[in-house]
């Protein structure tokens, strides 16, 4: 699996981060082109998101791991969904830790690409990166920071 990992100290206390992170319902206020959160009910939750073009799809996830307030991983469910033929697997990983000024938070996403896409793997982690980058600017600004 190809990850990209990124990490930023957001100026809040764990707590606050984690029931932000821990909650799927506020990925819309935070995790890029997540435009809201659907059938959030107890370990799974869909992501109805928007592309470019205005194009919105729906994608599925359920959360694999979760240790308040350190660790949350969630697993994107591929099969049968528009995904499926460019990816095996992803899974999301969100991991708080105190740090002077406030939570490091540190964001991996990792993804098993397949069929054609896997000799894209260079744009696909470059893709990752920046929408790991625009998240953490997004809990940047939703808790206080500049957001930049």
């Amino acid at each position: 699996m190809r990850a990209a990992r990124r990490s930023r100290t957001v100026p809040a206390a764990v707590d606050d981060v984690w029931r932000t992170v821990a909650d799927p319902r506020h990925l819309a206020r935070w995790w890029p082109r997540v435009q809201r959160v659907e059938g959030a009910h107890g370990d799974a939750f869909t992501e109805v998101l928007r592309s470019d073009k205005g194009a919105t799809v729906r994608a599925d996830f359920t959360v694999v791991e979760r240790r308040s307030p350190e660790r949350i991983v969630w697993r994107q469910e591929v099969e049968g969904s528009p995904f499926e033929r460019l990816l095996a697997a992803s899974e999301t990983t969100v991991a708080l830790e105190p740090a002077d000024g406030g939570t490091r938070v540190e964001l991996r996403l990792a993804q098993k690409l397949k069929g054609i896409a896997r000799f894209g793997g260079f744009l696909v982690r470059r893709a990752a990166t920046r929408q790991l980058d625009d998240a953490l600017a997004g809990l940047d600004r939703l808790h206080g920071g500049g957001g930049a």
